[in-house]
């Protein structure tokens, strides 16, 4: 399935962002909001100094700038880079050690940081704390062999690699040219930090609009609009970098009677995705309710069915029930524990059939979601990798024009 990619500038209650859209046969499928006067934080590597260590949480709070802390989870502390160190073994208030951001505040959530720095490429991923070789899980056993084989780094390196899925595309040369790049921006980081005071910036995330084609395989991208002269200027310059035949696929839509958001009714379609209901062509609908602590989802078959076709009817609205939340779940870009309570059904072969459809669908998401079982209750339990805001947040993140 191949996404027709759009970014433009929107305006959604005085508010404006850089959207970044993904359409499959016009459906719109996943969709980013950058805001244009709220620089996010994302990706970001800075100095940071640890406020306070909390011991009940095994957890630190790390400040990126002051009165901006962070959450640290010292479970993941192996081989942190430290600027400066008090004298201790362990992680301790006062000291200054380099972090990245992995996820950005959430509703009362502060940002969450680690000293496990990435630098991610088209076709490797460069870890500064694991310093195993991994690959890709999206690629099929024969070709994570094949790399495996084929792909070797020094042995006595401090850091880790991680193959991405489009390097089963590329050739080793291309690999190769790439991991020698990555390796000098994270000497170049390390070098670096020696030297830079506390709250120092030392290298700032891509935008948004321009980190979504890290995760897509250009075979996968049809075609990319954009309207805006400078975000196609900015595209091209970095496809150049990335990929430059994704150029070929670039164009600047130009019709000024008809904008490029209106011609995909873009703005429209964030709007639904922010309603609570969602109906479905069967006539039954969802209801989806995100909370503090998980998202929960309500099946509804809308209307009264006899008894003799209740249970033929109830497989059919699930089933495709669970097509539209994993459709709702990556376009809101929700996260976290997600429960569904879909219509019971008797037969245990429907309830299998219908966990198996579910897996089938969410394997599409480009981020993780795992089903995990159906409860004896009848509810269905999902998690989904947090990595950005929701879908909602980000439309609440953008300052009033």
């Amino acid at each position: 399935m191949k996404y027709k990619v759009l970014v433009t500038k929107i305006f959604q209650r005085k508010k404006s962002f850089i959207a970044t859209a993904l359409y499959q046969e016009n459906k719109l499928v996943e969709v980013s909001l950058e805001s244009l006067e709220q620089q996010g934080i994302l990706g970001n590597i800075y100095v940071g100094r640890v406020k306070d260590i909390v011991k009940n949480l095994n957890a630190a709070f790390i400040e990126i700038a002051p009165g901006v802390p962070c959450y640290y989870s010292l479970e993941d502390l192996k081989n942190p880079l430290y600027v400066k160190k008090i004298n201790s073994p362990r992680l301790v208030q006062g000291d200054e050690v380099v972090v990245q951001v992995v996820r950005e505040s959430s509703g009362s959530k502060p940002p969450k940081v680690s000293t496990n720095l990435n630098f991610s490429g088209k076709y490797l991923v460069l870890t500064s704390e694991n310093q195993s070789l991994g690959i890709s899980k999206k690629l099929n056993q024969e070709t994570r062999e094949k790399l495996r084989k084929t792909l070797t780094f020094e042995e006595d390196r401090d850091y880790g690699v991680i193959v991405r899925t489009n390097a089963a595309a590329a050739s080793l040369e291309e690999i190769l040219l790439e991991y020698q790049q990555l390796k000098k921006e994270y000497q170049v980081i390390k070098n670096t930090a020696m030297h830079r005071t506390v709250f120092s910036c030392l290298k700032q995330g891509i935008p948004e609009y321009l980190h979504a084609f890290q995760s897509l395989n250009p075979q996968q991208v049809e075609s990319i609009l954009t309207d805006d002269p400078q975000i196609f200027q900015q595209l091209q310059q970095y496809f150049e970098r990335l990929d430059p035949k994704l150029n070929d696929k670039l164009a600047l839509y130009q019709d000024q009677l008809l904008s490029l958001s209106k011609l995909y009714s873009l703005e429209n379609r964030l709007q639904e995705a922010l309603q609570e209901r969602v109906w479905l062509k069967s006539g039954g609908y969802l209801i989806i309710q995100p909370t503090e602590a998980l998202t929960v989802i309500d099946v509804n078959s809308g209307k009264s069915i006899a008894k003799k076709q209740a249970q033929e009817h109830y497989i059919k609205i699930n089933l495709e029930a669970a097509e539209e939340i994993a459709h709702q779940i990556r376009l809101r870009n929700l996260s976290g524990i997600i429960i569904v309570d879909f219509i019971d059904m008797k037969e245990e072969r429907d309830n299998d059939k219908l966990l198996k459809s579910l897996r089938a669908f969410v394997r599409t998401d480009s981020v993780p979601v795992s089903v995990v079982d159906m409860t004896k209750l009848h509810l269905v339990e999902l998690t989904r990798k947090k990595v950005k805001k929701s879908l909602a947040e980000q439309m609440q993140s953008g300052n009033n024009r």
